[in-house]
């Protein structure tokens, strides 16, 4: 066994002559457990809304999103297009033409956000488990064209689930001059109507803005015909994802941009990871504090092992040795701390997930969940534990060096 480290051990477990080393040990032990396992379940709760928002998004989130780099529209049958959704690891892919619309029933109107999607977008997504109503998800019958809205369009326009009028969309005319004594002119006016359902993932992007219907309407109302503003893709079961996304984005070069899930809500996402990184930060520098109580006890250690000191100094131990025996009293601290806060953590987590002990609200379906999400990831607590470790490490490195040249004299 290392010398310094068997030294270090036995004062660590060892009785002291001054019972106020004990204590401050042991406060020592709990401090830094304390910030761990603060660390722990604090990364794990970002975690779980992390993963909580990404499912929501992922009802109606394609796996890749193809968007032209320059421009809102292209051609649909543009030949890089046609290479990529022709790659044997793509399942469905769907044609989306999107744009803003004006949407009228009765006396209320909204600005809304009108996606034209095939009639496999059902395939592509899972908005069948977000439907809301009696009906089922239908684009159109005949020359008829539905309109699938959010709960939160529904809301505003007071259409409820089924809407017994048509809803009229209006868009702007790409071409000729705007009268202004006759402003309906401007406008291509069309009605969608109610297949019965609504659709809602809460989340107020889309409840609150988006009505999905068939791309044939969209083509027609925004007179984009043959064009698309985006190609959606699933892919096989089984496909290596981020080779096939890379092998997309080498077939687009630069006249389009390949898009994860993740980077469709680029933003959200990055505020998340700022937020989370922020935390991380936060709870650290309380880290940082409960470490002093290490440098007060390897102080007083130094202090009360003098006599020791002297007689392993004649029993040949180098003065690097018994510098190193106090540097490892540190680090043991710090390791068991991280240890114990670890695993209490970890406890605390798995209460959370299996009985939701804190709640978000008193009520019963006042939020989306009921209880805090928790998600405990490994690598999260592999950074925890080598950042307790780095931070006692340090914490005690330039005291012990201090003391040490003090007491060595």
């Amino acid at each position: 066994m290392n010398f310094p480290f068997y030294i270090a051990r036995r004062y660590l477990f060892s009785k002291k002559s001054t019972n106020a080393i004990n204590v401050i040990s042991g406060i020592s032990v709990v401090g830094v457990a304390v910030a761990t396992m603060a660390l722990v379940v604090t990364l794990s709760v970002f975690n779980g809304f992390h993963d909580m928002v990404a499912s929501l998004f992922t009802q109606l989130d394609p796996q890749i999103k193809i968007t032209p780099a320059k421009g809102k529209t292209v051609a649909a049958d543009d030949s890089l297009l046609t290479r990529i959704r022709q790659l044997p690891q793509v399942d469905v892919a769907t044609e989306v033409m999107e744009d803003q619309a004006l949407a009228v029933y009765g006396e209320r109107q909204a600005m809304i956000q009108l996606k034209g999607v095939e009639d496999n977008f059902d395939k592509l997504t899972h908005i069948r488990e977000v439907l809301e109503g009696d009906g089922d998800f239908e684009l159109h019958a005949a020359d008829m064209y539905y309109g699938i809205l959010g709960l939160g369009v529904a809301y505003q326009l007071g259409t409820g689930y089924t809407y017994e009028r048509p809803l009229k969309i209006y868009a702007p005319r790409r071409e000729g001059q705007l009268n202004m004594a006759n402003l309906q002119e401007g406008f291509v006016e069309d009605e969608l109507y109610s297949p019965g359902v609504l659709f809602s993932i809460k989340q107020g992007k889309y409840d609150k803005r988006y009505i999905i219907t068939s791309i044939h309407f969209t083509r027609h109302l925004f007179d984009q015909e043959g064009m698309l503003s985006s190609l959606e893709l699933r892919l096989k079961n089984g496909s290596d994802f981020e080779k096939v996304k890379a092998e997309m984005q080498e077939i687009a070069g630069d006249r389009f941009v390949v898009r994860d899930r993740y980077e469709q809500q680029e933003d959200t996402f990055r505020i998340m990871k700022i937020e989370k990184l922020m935390a991380y930060i936060f709870l650290t520098f309380i880290l940082v504090i409960a470490c002093f109580n290490i440098i007060g006890s390897i102080s007083m250690l130094m202090i009360d092992k003098k006599n020791d000191v002297v007689t392993l100094r004649n029993l040949g131990a180098s003065d690097k040795q018994i510098v190193h025996i106090f540097l490892f009293e540190g680090r043991m601290i710090s390791a068991m701390g991280a240890v114990i806060g670890i695993a209490i953590g970890l406890f605390l987590c798995w209460l959370q997930q299996q009985y939701g002990i804190v709640r978000l609200g008193q009520s019963e379906g006042a939020f989306i969940i009921d209880a805090y999400p928790v998600s405990v990831h490994p690598w999260d607590i592999i950074l925890i534990f080598f950042t307790v470790l780095a931070v006692g490490f340090l914490s005690v490195w330039y005291p012990v060096r201090y003391f040490a040249k003090r007491l060595l004299n």
